[in-house]
């Protein structure tokens, strides 16, 4: 059974960090890109990073380029957003989801239809 859990979520002050991890079960997260997603209240849900399963390589949105890094330990089947610099504008419930495409980019982020499986979310608030 294909399952993605997703933890770390927490409240935490603007400038601080914050790690969350997307635990794969059912699956192998190195045969599959990963990516990471956030929707805040009123908005629509928003693509953040993708890590791709040919290569490994990532991609960012803008909104959080320089900021977040997003890995991969094949290990423990988890992928991880490490969240640094954090503003009020990144609280949202984040979510990490797979596809089956072997890249990533900023169509893989846009095009959600691609994604087939999804994880229940995290709440991340960022406030002082």
């Amino acid at each position: 059974q294909v399952q993605l859990v997703e933890s770390g979520g927490d409240l935490v002050q603007p400038g601080g960090p914050l790690r969350l991890s997307c635990a794969a079960s059912g699956f192998t997260v190195r045969s599959y890109t990963i990516g990471w997603f956030r929707q805040a209240p009123g908005k629509e849900r928003e693509g953040v990073s993708c890590i791709s399963s040919s290569g490994g390589s990532t991609y960012y949105a803008d909104s959080v380029k320089g900021r977040f890094t997003i890995s991969r330990d094949n290990a423990k089947n988890t992928v991880y957003l490490q969240m640094n610099i954090l503003k009020p504008e990144d609280t949202a419930v984040y979510y990490c989801a797979r596809t089956g495409i072997s890249w990533c980019g900023d169509y893989a982020l846009a095009s959600t239809l691609l994604f087939d499986y999804w994880g229940q979310g995290t709440q991340v608030t960022v406030s002082s």
